[in-house]
């Protein structure tokens, strides 16, 4: 399904430092057709700096030309910009939201009420028999099961709710055209028969570790809530955790044997404030909100005042030296709690106006 506009935002997409935030900042002012038909001066008058400006003036069409063709192919293929109406709401509210995202498959699903469930990529058989059980009475009651198509726990939910019959979305931290991993190829086309797939990731865009962080972002982003089943304490489950936390979800997490390794993330969850769970209602119990659209108002970057829009987080910005800077020294500059703060750096990394370096952050090189 492709429009006129898809390819300025495919475009946009390959503007380098533009994340969701800003394209809605800079749409405030202009255009997204003006962006691309316009002189460098004008780019420049934007706050843009020198690469962004080739990028909008020279633009890879041939490359975009092959993105527009793979959604094209498919009449289940979508893109979603982040000014679409079926962009949903609970993700655009996140500290830097994706600017657009791929979908195969039912694309009404995205705004319908989700729990996400993660856990380890070597469950045991108590965990894999825990993501079965919480995945099918959670879809009984309506809800959307959103998990990251990994090895192990993501997986084992994704087929749970297949063969309940229920509506599962697997967000990748690939292109929809390269499924990861391959071994999950079968199960990416039930899903789609089923549900949704989805990435912010160009179609064939291939497997990265700085990738599925990303990922994890979107999968607690589109959610009312995160389950962890079964989790490692070095478990890349704990950054969707983390990343919930941060967006004002729930966090539920299953207990487990305190001699089990892949139950020491949990109970470090549990420890944190985390709700622990034995059963289905623990979860919809606290999910006072079902629907997504009541728990989050339109965001405030459509209604300000566009003279007055500046950089988000500049405050804690301005904290960050080109030199390693820790997060309390950043906490002690900026006058802000060590939270917000991480919460700040996690939206600035992503939008590329730092880099996270052993030791604490340093300021992008590669911006201004």
């Amino acid at each position: 399904m492709v429009n006129e506009q898809d390819k300025y935002w495919l475009a946009l997409y390959e503007v380098p430092k533009i994340g969701g935030s800003r394209a809605l900042k800079l749409l405030q002012k202009t255009s997204l057709i003006k962006l691309f038909t316009s002189t460098a001066q004008y780019l420049q008058s934007l706050g843009l700096d020198i690469a962004q400006q080739q990028a909008f003036l020279y633009p890879d069409w041939h490359e975009i030309e092959k993105s527009l063709q793979w959604l094209a192919a498919e009449d289940d293929r979508y893109l979603v910009p982040i000014t679409a109406n079926h962009y949903p709401l609970a993700l655009k509210n996140i500290a830097s939201p994706p600017l657009l995202l791929y979908v195969e498959g039912n694309v009404e699903l995205l705004s319908k009420p989700q729990i996400a469930m993660v856990g380890t990529r070597a469950p045991s058989y108590y965990g894999k028999r825990h993501a079965h059980s919480f995945a099918t009475e959670l879809v009984q009651v309506g809800l959307v099961i959103t998990s990251g198509l990994a090895i192990g726990i993501d997986s084992e939910c994704h087929r749970s709710v297949l063969a309940s019959k229920g509506e599962t979305i697997a967000v990748l931290g690939t292109g929809l055209a390269n499924i990861y991993p391959k071994q999950h190829l079968k199960l990416a086309q039930k899903i789609r028969q089923q549900g949704a797939l989805v990435s912010e990731f160009s179609p064939f865009t291939q497997a990265r570790p700085e990738h599925f962080p990303r990922r994890n972002r979107i999968v607690s982003g589109l959610s009312l809530g995160v389950v962890v089943i079964e989790a490692a304490l070095n478990s890349g489950s704990l950054i969707s955790a983390r990343y919930a936390l941060e967006q004002g979800r729930e966090v539920f997490a299953l207990p487990g044997a305190i001699d089990n390794p892949m139950a020491a993330g949990c109970h470090h969850l549990i420890q944190q404030g985390a709700k622990l769970i034995t059963e289905s209602s623990d979860i919809t119990d606290e999910l006072t909100y079902i629907n997504v659209r009541t728990n989050f108002e339109q965001t405030d970057l459509f209604n300000s005042d566009p003279d007055t829009v500046s950089l988000p987080n500049q405050i804690i910005l301005d904290s960050v030296g080109y030199e390693v800077t820790t997060a309390d020294l950043i906490a002690e500059r900026s006058q802000q709690p060590v939270s917000q703060v991480l919460t700040s750096l996690i939206e600035l990394e992503l939008d590329n106006w730092i880099n996270a370096v052993p030791g604490g952050y340093v300021r992008s090189q590669r911006r201004g």
